[in-house]
């Protein structure tokens, strides 16, 4: 059964009304004897933030270049002097891919 605010009678929106306000004054009677919750949270409202100056976002901004310039500066020189990929020769290769095959035929066998 829902009721709504139009169907409800002069008599019972007044008494919808009292026991609205009384327990507004019992909650506040509960937060003075426990401590009121809501005055903590208003006190813990953020502060305003501080804003900084145009000439500490450069300073930051021309050390931040700097840093990623030695960054790129260092791995520059890096980049030439890797090793180069080494690679299996042939009969390496081969020995590999024997073994593979004999591994195989005896998974296949085993299956059989």
């Amino acid at each position: 059964m829902t009721l709504s605010i139009a169907n409800l009678s002069a008599q019972q929106l007044r008494r919808a009304a009292d026991i609205k306000d009384k327990i507004k004054s019992l909650q506040n009677e509960l937060n003075r004897i426990f401590g009121s919750p809501t005055k903590a949270a208003a006190a813990a409202a953020p502060t305003k933030r501080r804003k900084m100056s145009a000439a500490g976002r450069a300073k930051i901004a021309a050390a931040a270049k700097a840093r990623w310039a030695k960054v790129k500066r260092t791995k520059s020189s890096a980049a030439p002097s890797q090793k180069p990929k080494r690679q299996m020769s042939a009969a390496v290769r081969a020995k590999i891919s024997a073994a593979a095959k004999a591994r195989w035929a005896k998974i296949k066998a085993a299956k059989k």
